[in-house]
Protein backbone atom coordinates (compact mmCIF):
# COMPACT_ATOMS: atom_id res chain seq x y z
CA UNK A 1 0.00 0.00 0.00
CA UNK A 2 1.09 3.58 -0.43
CA UNK A 3 2.43 5.67 1.87
CA UNK A 4 3.48 8.76 2.32
CA UNK A 5 5.63 10.03 5.37
CA UNK A 6 6.46 13.26 6.42
CA UNK A 7 9.26 13.64 9.75
CA UNK A 8 10.68 16.40 11.28
CA UNK A 9 14.12 17.04 10.23
CA UNK A 10 16.80 16.21 12.58
CA UNK A 11 14.11 16.22 15.00
CA UNK A 12 12.55 19.46 14.58
CA UNK A 13 8.87 20.00 14.86
CA UNK A 14 6.84 20.58 12.00
CA UNK A 15 4.08 22.50 13.69
CA UNK A 16 3.47 26.37 13.49
CA UNK A 17 5.17 27.92 16.70
CA UNK A 18 2.10 28.39 19.14
CA UNK A 19 0.00 25.56 17.98
CA UNK A 20 -0.44 22.67 20.82
CA UNK A 21 -1.37 18.82 20.16
CA UNK A 22 -4.42 17.52 21.24
CA UNK A 23 -2.33 15.79 24.30
CA UNK A 24 -0.79 18.65 24.84
CA UNK A 25 -4.14 20.47 25.22
CA UNK A 26 -5.41 17.35 27.62
CA UNK A 27 -2.32 17.62 29.62
CA UNK A 28 -1.95 21.63 30.34
CA UNK A 29 -5.48 21.09 31.12
CA UNK A 30 -4.61 18.44 34.07
CA UNK A 31 -1.57 20.16 34.94
CA UNK A 32 -3.40 23.70 35.65
CA UNK A 33 -1.33 25.10 33.00
CA UNK A 34 -2.32 27.45 29.76
CA UNK A 35 0.05 25.15 27.94
CA UNK A 36 2.65 22.58 27.85
CA UNK A 37 6.12 21.87 25.92
CA UNK A 38 7.09 18.40 24.56
CA UNK A 39 10.15 17.13 27.16
CA UNK A 40 8.30 18.99 30.20
CA UNK A 41 7.70 17.15 33.01
CA UNK A 42 4.86 18.34 34.75
CA UNK A 43 2.27 16.85 37.80
CA UNK A 44 -1.01 16.11 36.80
CA UNK A 45 -4.54 16.23 38.34
CA UNK A 46 -6.28 12.40 37.50
CA UNK A 47 -10.18 12.47 36.82
CA UNK A 48 -10.29 8.50 36.84
CA UNK A 49 -8.43 5.73 37.70
CA UNK A 50 -9.46 2.24 36.52
CA UNK A 51 -8.20 -1.49 37.09
CA UNK A 52 -9.42 -5.18 37.24
CA UNK A 53 -9.52 -7.76 39.25
CA UNK A 54 -5.86 -8.75 38.50
CA UNK A 55 -4.11 -5.32 38.70
CA UNK A 56 -5.81 -3.96 40.71
CA UNK A 57 -7.21 -5.19 44.64
CA UNK A 58 -4.82 -8.28 45.07
CA UNK A 59 -1.93 -5.83 44.60
CA UNK A 60 -2.70 -2.32 45.77
CA UNK A 61 -4.77 -3.59 49.11
CA UNK A 62 -1.35 -4.88 51.38
CA UNK A 63 0.05 -1.57 49.79
CA UNK A 64 -2.41 0.91 51.12
CA UNK A 65 -2.74 -1.22 54.40
CA UNK A 66 1.46 -0.88 54.53
CA UNK A 67 1.31 2.90 53.99
CA UNK A 68 -2.42 3.27 56.55
CA UNK A 69 -3.34 5.20 53.63
CA UNK A 70 -7.09 5.88 52.21
CA UNK A 71 -8.23 6.05 48.30
CA UNK A 72 -7.73 9.71 47.58
CA UNK A 73 -11.41 10.31 45.86
CA UNK A 74 -13.62 6.91 45.49
CA UNK A 75 -15.84 8.38 43.49
CA UNK A 76 -13.32 8.66 40.39
CA UNK A 77 -11.93 5.11 40.89
CA UNK A 78 -13.56 1.93 38.67
CA UNK A 79 -13.04 -1.45 39.15
CA UNK A 80 -13.86 -4.23 36.94
CA UNK A 81 -14.13 -7.99 37.42
CA UNK A 82 -12.93 -9.72 33.70
CA UNK A 83 -9.97 -11.12 33.39
CA UNK A 84 -10.62 -14.22 36.06
CA UNK A 85 -14.21 -14.50 35.88
CA UNK A 86 -15.98 -16.64 35.63
CA UNK A 87 -13.59 -18.21 38.07
CA UNK A 88 -12.69 -21.72 36.61
CA UNK A 89 -10.18 -22.67 40.04
CA UNK A 90 -9.47 -22.24 43.21
CA UNK A 91 -6.53 -19.41 42.63
CA UNK A 92 -9.28 -17.20 40.14
CA UNK A 93 -11.83 -17.96 42.80
CA UNK A 94 -9.55 -16.09 45.58
CA UNK A 95 -8.12 -13.40 43.40
CA UNK A 96 -11.99 -12.17 42.43
CA UNK A 97 -12.77 -13.22 46.20
CA UNK A 98 -10.21 -10.32 47.11
CA UNK A 99 -11.32 -7.62 44.79
CA UNK A 100 -14.83 -8.29 45.67
CA UNK A 101 -14.35 -8.00 49.12
CA UNK A 102 -12.14 -5.08 49.27
CA UNK A 103 -14.72 -3.41 46.87
CA UNK A 104 -17.21 -3.88 49.55
CA UNK A 105 -14.95 -2.90 52.11
CA UNK A 106 -13.98 0.58 50.47
CA UNK A 107 -17.60 1.18 49.65
CA UNK A 108 -16.63 1.92 46.23
CA UNK A 109 -19.23 3.21 43.76
CA UNK A 110 -18.30 2.10 40.35
CA UNK A 111 -17.86 -2.01 40.35
CA UNK A 112 -19.05 -3.85 37.56
CA UNK A 113 -18.64 -7.49 37.94
CA UNK A 114 -18.67 -10.28 34.93
CA UNK A 115 -20.31 -7.62 32.99
CA UNK A 116 -17.69 -7.23 30.35
CA UNK A 117 -13.92 -5.91 29.74
CA UNK A 118 -12.74 -3.05 31.38
CA UNK A 119 -11.79 -1.30 28.31
CA UNK A 120 -15.12 -1.50 27.11
CA UNK A 121 -17.67 -1.19 29.80
CA UNK A 122 -15.98 2.01 31.01
CA UNK A 123 -17.18 4.18 28.28
CA UNK A 124 -20.53 2.09 27.97
CA UNK A 125 -21.10 3.26 31.62
CA UNK A 126 -20.65 6.60 30.67
CA UNK A 127 -17.01 7.11 32.45
CA UNK A 128 -15.32 9.06 29.55
CA UNK A 129 -15.53 11.77 27.44
CA UNK A 130 -13.42 14.58 25.75
CA UNK A 131 -11.30 16.61 28.16
CA UNK A 132 -10.49 13.80 30.58
CA UNK A 133 -6.94 12.90 31.85
CA UNK A 134 -7.29 9.04 32.79
CA UNK A 135 -4.79 6.31 33.88
CA UNK A 136 -5.52 2.09 34.32
CA UNK A 137 -4.18 -0.56 35.21
CA UNK A 138 -3.86 -2.17 31.96
CA UNK A 139 -2.05 -1.94 28.98
CA UNK A 140 -5.04 -0.95 26.90
CA UNK A 141 -6.17 1.59 28.71
CA UNK A 142 -5.22 3.75 25.73
CA UNK A 143 -8.64 2.55 24.52
CA UNK A 144 -10.01 5.32 26.43
CA UNK A 145 -8.08 8.37 23.45
CA UNK A 146 -10.98 7.18 21.30
CA UNK A 147 -13.18 9.35 22.99
CA UNK A 148 -10.76 12.46 23.68
CA UNK A 149 -9.56 11.79 27.10
CA UNK A 150 -5.91 11.25 27.60
CA UNK A 151 -5.45 7.51 28.86
CA UNK A 152 -2.79 5.36 29.51
CA UNK A 153 -1.83 2.11 31.36
CA UNK A 154 0.21 2.27 34.53
CA UNK A 155 1.44 -0.20 36.97
CA UNK A 156 0.75 -1.53 40.76
CA UNK A 157 3.32 1.07 42.09
CA UNK A 158 2.23 4.36 40.02
CA UNK A 159 -1.60 3.05 40.56
CA UNK A 160 -0.71 3.04 44.25
CA UNK A 161 0.54 7.21 44.18
CA UNK A 162 -2.53 8.12 42.24
CA UNK A 163 -4.87 6.42 44.77
CA UNK A 164 -3.27 8.09 47.51
CA UNK A 165 -2.65 11.66 46.08
CA UNK A 166 -5.18 11.94 42.90
CA UNK A 167 -1.99 12.84 41.09
CA UNK A 168 0.75 11.72 38.60
CA UNK A 169 3.74 13.33 36.73
CA UNK A 170 4.36 12.14 33.17
CA UNK A 171 6.90 13.98 30.73
CA UNK A 172 5.01 15.59 27.93
CA UNK A 173 5.27 13.61 24.57
CA UNK A 174 5.94 14.97 21.70
CA UNK A 175 2.72 13.73 19.29
CA UNK A 176 2.98 11.28 15.74
CA UNK A 177 0.20 11.83 13.43
CA UNK A 178 -1.43 9.01 11.63
CA UNK A 179 -3.51 10.70 8.81
CA UNK A 180 -5.67 8.35 6.75
CA UNK A 181 -7.37 9.75 4.00
CA UNK A 182 -9.85 7.86 1.49
CA UNK A 183 -12.46 5.01 2.61
CA UNK A 184 -12.30 1.28 3.82
CA UNK A 185 -13.62 -1.09 1.29
CA UNK A 186 -16.30 -3.46 2.57
CA UNK A 187 -14.47 -6.29 4.48
CA UNK A 188 -11.72 -4.13 5.91
CA UNK A 189 -11.48 -2.76 9.09
CA UNK A 190 -9.48 -0.60 11.39
CA UNK A 191 -8.26 -3.75 12.69
CA UNK A 192 -6.40 -3.93 9.48
CA UNK A 193 -5.41 -0.14 9.98
CA UNK A 194 -3.80 -0.72 12.69
CA UNK A 195 -2.45 -4.07 12.04
CA UNK A 196 -0.56 -2.29 9.05
CA UNK A 197 0.94 0.34 11.02
CA UNK A 198 2.42 -1.52 13.39
CA UNK A 199 3.75 -3.73 10.42
CA UNK A 200 4.96 -0.57 8.96
CA UNK A 201 6.86 1.28 12.12
CA UNK A 202 7.24 -1.79 14.45
CA UNK A 203 6.05 -2.24 18.02
CA UNK A 204 8.11 0.66 19.18
CA UNK A 205 6.68 3.13 16.38
CA UNK A 206 4.87 5.16 18.84
CA UNK A 207 8.60 5.75 21.16
CA UNK A 208 6.11 6.16 24.08
CA UNK A 209 4.69 9.23 22.52
CA UNK A 210 1.27 10.41 21.79
CA UNK A 211 -0.39 9.40 19.01
CA UNK A 212 -3.15 10.66 16.97
CA UNK A 213 -4.96 9.84 14.18
CA UNK A 214 -7.27 11.41 12.18
CA UNK A 215 -8.24 11.81 8.28
CA UNK A 216 -11.59 11.10 6.38
CA UNK A 217 -11.02 7.16 6.92
CA UNK A 218 -10.85 7.80 10.58
CA UNK A 219 -13.87 9.86 10.81
CA UNK A 220 -15.92 7.41 9.15
CA UNK A 221 -15.02 5.39 11.33
CA UNK A 222 -17.82 4.38 14.34
CA UNK A 223 -17.24 4.57 17.90
CA UNK A 224 -16.05 1.49 18.40
CA UNK A 225 -13.78 0.59 15.43
CA UNK A 226 -12.03 3.93 16.95
CA UNK A 227 -11.38 2.13 20.29
CA UNK A 228 -9.54 -0.51 18.51
CA UNK A 229 -7.42 1.65 17.05
CA UNK A 230 -6.61 3.58 20.41
CA UNK A 231 -6.99 0.05 22.11
CA UNK A 232 -3.67 -1.23 19.90
CA UNK A 233 -1.67 2.11 20.70
CA UNK A 234 -0.14 0.11 23.01
CA UNK A 235 1.35 -2.34 20.41
CA UNK A 236 2.84 0.06 18.32
CA UNK A 237 4.32 1.33 21.77
CA UNK A 238 2.60 4.49 22.32
CA UNK A 239 2.09 6.21 25.45
CA UNK A 240 -1.80 7.23 24.05
CA UNK A 241 -3.28 7.12 21.20
CA UNK A 242 -6.13 9.82 20.34
CA UNK A 243 -8.88 10.64 18.15
CA UNK A 244 -10.60 13.85 18.28
CA UNK A 245 -14.23 14.73 19.51
CA UNK A 246 -17.05 15.28 16.55
CA UNK A 247 -20.21 14.44 16.03
CA UNK A 248 -19.88 10.30 16.24
CA UNK A 249 -18.42 11.07 19.79
CA UNK A 250 -21.14 12.97 20.76
CA UNK A 251 -24.14 10.72 19.62
CA UNK A 252 -22.14 8.23 21.72
CA UNK A 253 -22.13 10.27 24.86
CA UNK A 254 -25.52 11.00 24.69
CA UNK A 255 -26.50 7.79 24.20
CA UNK A 256 -24.64 7.06 27.52
CA UNK A 257 -25.55 9.62 28.74
CA UNK A 258 -22.16 11.40 29.43
CA UNK A 259 -21.81 14.93 29.98
CA UNK A 260 -20.32 15.91 26.52
CA UNK A 261 -18.39 19.22 26.44
CA UNK A 262 -18.62 22.12 24.05
CA UNK A 263 -17.98 20.23 20.24
CA UNK A 264 -14.53 21.23 19.27
CA UNK A 265 -12.91 22.05 22.05
CA UNK A 266 -10.80 19.35 22.19
CA UNK A 267 -8.67 19.08 18.80
CA UNK A 268 -5.50 19.17 17.58
CA UNK A 269 -4.76 23.27 16.31
CA UNK A 270 -4.26 22.99 12.67
CA UNK A 271 -0.30 21.78 11.53
CA UNK A 272 0.01 20.76 15.49
CA UNK A 273 2.36 17.47 15.21
CA UNK A 274 6.09 16.87 15.67
CA UNK A 275 5.71 14.02 13.09
CA UNK A 276 3.46 12.83 10.19
CA UNK A 277 2.61 9.96 8.20
CA UNK A 278 -0.13 9.40 5.90
CA UNK A 279 -2.06 6.63 4.61
CA UNK A 280 -5.00 5.66 1.97
CA UNK A 281 -7.14 3.42 3.37
CA UNK A 282 -9.14 2.59 -0.27
CA UNK A 283 -5.63 0.90 -1.19
CA UNK A 284 -5.78 -0.98 2.11
CA UNK A 285 -6.61 -4.95 2.27
CA UNK A 286 -7.16 -7.06 5.29
CA UNK A 287 -3.66 -7.93 7.01
CA UNK A 288 -2.84 -10.80 9.32
CA UNK A 289 0.17 -11.25 11.86
CA UNK A 290 2.13 -14.00 12.07
CA UNK A 291 3.62 -15.33 15.31
CA UNK A 292 5.17 -14.55 17.53
CA UNK A 293 4.99 -10.81 17.54
CA UNK A 294 1.98 -8.04 16.44
CA UNK A 295 4.71 -6.55 13.92
CA UNK A 296 4.83 -9.67 11.75
CA UNK A 297 2.67 -8.06 9.31
CA UNK A 298 1.41 -8.86 5.57
CA UNK A 299 -1.36 -8.82 3.32
CA UNK A 300 -3.42 -11.95 4.18
CA UNK A 301 -3.34 -13.51 0.24
CA UNK A 302 0.57 -14.34 2.16
CA UNK A 303 -0.91 -16.36 4.29
CA UNK A 304 -3.55 -18.58 2.08
CA UNK A 305 -2.03 -22.29 2.82
CA UNK A 306 -2.00 -21.73 6.47
CA UNK A 307 -4.64 -24.13 8.01
CA UNK A 308 -6.59 -23.81 11.40
CA UNK A 309 -7.82 -25.43 14.06
CA UNK A 310 -9.48 -22.49 16.11
CA UNK A 311 -10.64 -19.41 15.10
CA UNK A 312 -11.42 -17.12 18.16
CA UNK A 313 -13.41 -13.80 17.74
CA UNK A 314 -12.83 -12.35 21.68
CA UNK A 315 -11.23 -9.67 23.67
CA UNK A 316 -11.55 -6.10 24.21
CA UNK A 317 -10.05 -5.56 20.71
CA UNK A 318 -11.74 -7.79 18.50
CA UNK A 319 -15.61 -8.64 19.79
CA UNK A 320 -17.70 -5.18 20.60
CA UNK A 321 -20.59 -4.68 18.85
CA UNK A 322 -19.81 -4.12 15.84
CA UNK A 323 -16.91 -6.81 15.54
CA UNK A 324 -19.96 -9.48 16.26
CA UNK A 325 -21.71 -7.66 13.29
CA UNK A 326 -18.45 -8.00 10.89
CA UNK A 327 -18.12 -11.59 11.52
CA UNK A 328 -22.06 -12.03 11.15
CA UNK A 329 -22.21 -10.25 8.00
CA UNK A 330 -19.21 -13.25 7.09
CA UNK A 331 -20.94 -16.34 8.35
CA UNK A 332 -24.66 -15.34 7.89
CA UNK A 333 -26.26 -18.69 6.21
CA UNK A 334 -22.77 -20.41 6.25
CA UNK A 335 -21.15 -23.26 8.14
CA UNK A 336 -17.82 -23.53 9.17
CA UNK A 337 -15.23 -25.64 7.72
CA UNK A 338 -15.30 -29.25 8.98
CA UNK A 339 -12.33 -29.81 11.64
CA UNK A 340 -12.69 -26.12 12.96
CA UNK A 341 -13.24 -24.51 16.58
CA UNK A 342 -15.20 -21.00 16.06
CA UNK A 343 -15.30 -19.40 19.73
CA UNK A 344 -16.87 -16.15 20.61
CA UNK A 345 -16.21 -14.57 23.38
CA UNK A 346 -18.26 -11.36 23.12
CA UNK A 347 -16.44 -8.21 24.85
CA UNK A 348 -19.25 -7.27 27.25
CA UNK A 349 -23.12 -8.23 28.02
CA UNK A 350 -24.28 -4.83 26.80
CA UNK A 351 -22.75 -5.83 22.95
CA UNK A 352 -23.99 -9.38 23.27
CA UNK A 353 -27.50 -8.47 23.89
CA UNK A 354 -27.37 -6.48 21.41
CA UNK A 355 -26.33 -8.22 18.72
CA UNK A 356 -28.67 -10.78 19.99
CA UNK A 357 -31.57 -8.09 19.44
CA UNK A 358 -29.88 -7.68 15.56
CA UNK A 359 -29.75 -11.75 15.26
CA UNK A 360 -25.95 -11.36 14.89
CA UNK A 361 -25.82 -14.14 17.54
CA UNK A 362 -27.84 -16.57 15.95
CA UNK A 363 -26.20 -15.87 12.58
CA UNK A 364 -22.57 -16.55 14.77
CA UNK A 365 -24.75 -19.66 16.85
CA UNK A 366 -26.19 -20.76 13.17
CA UNK A 367 -22.36 -21.19 11.71
CA UNK A 368 -21.50 -23.20 14.51
CA UNK A 369 -19.90 -20.87 16.42
CA UNK A 370 -19.59 -22.03 20.69
CA UNK A 371 -20.54 -18.47 22.73
CA UNK A 372 -18.34 -18.27 25.77
CA UNK A 373 -18.55 -15.77 29.10
CA UNK A 374 -17.71 -12.14 28.59
CA UNK A 375 -14.39 -11.32 29.63
CA UNK A 376 -10.72 -11.36 29.12
CA UNK A 377 -10.04 -14.91 28.88
CA UNK A 378 -8.61 -17.20 26.11
CA UNK A 379 -6.86 -13.14 25.10
CA UNK A 380 -5.23 -12.99 28.44
CA UNK A 381 -3.79 -16.87 28.80
CA UNK A 382 -6.82 -17.65 31.82
CA UNK A 383 -9.93 -19.20 30.92
CA UNK A 384 -10.77 -20.50 27.50
CA UNK A 385 -6.71 -21.59 26.61
CA UNK A 386 -6.10 -22.93 23.27
CA UNK A 387 -5.49 -26.65 23.14
CA UNK A 388 -1.35 -26.79 22.66
CA UNK A 389 -0.28 -27.17 19.32
CA UNK A 390 -3.55 -25.96 18.07
CA UNK A 391 -2.74 -22.96 14.82
CA UNK A 392 -5.08 -20.34 15.43
CA UNK A 393 -6.28 -16.99 13.93
CA UNK A 394 -7.43 -14.63 16.35
CA UNK A 395 -9.16 -11.41 16.68
CA UNK A 396 -7.26 -10.19 19.87
CA UNK A 397 -4.36 -7.81 19.87
CA UNK A 398 -1.31 -9.86 20.91
CA UNK A 399 -0.19 -12.79 20.05
CA UNK A 400 3.21 -13.84 21.91
CA UNK A 401 4.03 -17.21 22.34
CA UNK A 402 2.43 -19.04 25.10
CA UNK A 403 -0.09 -15.86 25.46
CA UNK A 404 -3.28 -17.69 24.39
CA UNK A 405 -2.26 -20.96 25.66
CA UNK A 406 0.81 -23.25 25.26
CA UNK A 407 4.23 -22.58 23.67
CA UNK A 408 3.33 -24.69 20.57
CA UNK A 409 0.32 -22.62 19.85
CA UNK A 410 0.54 -20.52 16.92
CA UNK A 411 -1.47 -17.43 17.10
CA UNK A 412 -2.23 -15.36 13.81
CA UNK A 413 -4.10 -12.33 14.39
CA UNK A 414 -6.58 -10.65 11.79
CA UNK A 415 -9.80 -8.73 11.93
CA UNK A 416 -13.00 -10.35 13.02
CA UNK A 417 -14.35 -10.09 9.62
CA UNK A 418 -10.91 -12.15 8.14
CA UNK A 419 -11.39 -14.78 11.36
CA UNK A 420 -14.79 -15.29 10.52
CA UNK A 421 -13.62 -16.02 6.79
CA UNK A 422 -10.90 -18.47 7.75
CA UNK A 423 -13.27 -20.36 9.95
CA UNK A 424 -15.07 -20.96 6.84
CA UNK A 425 -12.16 -22.26 4.63
CA UNK A 426 -10.34 -23.72 7.08
CA UNK A 427 -7.54 -21.68 5.98
CA UNK A 428 -6.51 -18.08 6.53
CA UNK A 429 -8.57 -16.58 3.76
CA UNK A 430 -9.96 -13.19 2.98
CA UNK A 431 -13.41 -12.25 4.12
CA UNK A 432 -13.75 -9.38 0.42
CA UNK A 433 -13.97 -12.99 -1.00
CA UNK A 434 -16.77 -14.25 0.97
CA UNK A 435 -18.48 -10.97 0.98
CA UNK A 436 -18.05 -10.78 -3.18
Amino acid sequence: MREVAATGAAGKSLRAPDAQTLAEKLIARAAGRTRVDAGEIVTCRVDLAMFHDSSGPRRLKPLLEDLGASIWNRDRVVLVMDHYVPERDDDARRIVRIARDWARDQALPHVYDSIGICHVVLPQRGHLRPGLFCVGGDSHSTTGGAFGSYMFGIGSTEMLGVLVTGEIWLRVPRTIRMHWDGRLQPGVHAKDMMLHMIGRFGMNGGRYQAVEYGGSAVRALDMQDRMTLTNMSAELGAQTGLIEADEVTHEWLARTGAAAPEQGLWCSDDEACDERHEFNADELGPQVAAPHSPSNVADVDRFGDVGIHVAYIGACTGAKLEDLAAAARVLRGRTIAAGVQLVVAPASVQDQAEAEARGWMAALRDAGAQVLSTGCGACAGYGGSIPDGATVISSTARNFRGRMGGEAVDVYLASPATVAASALRGRIADPREVLA
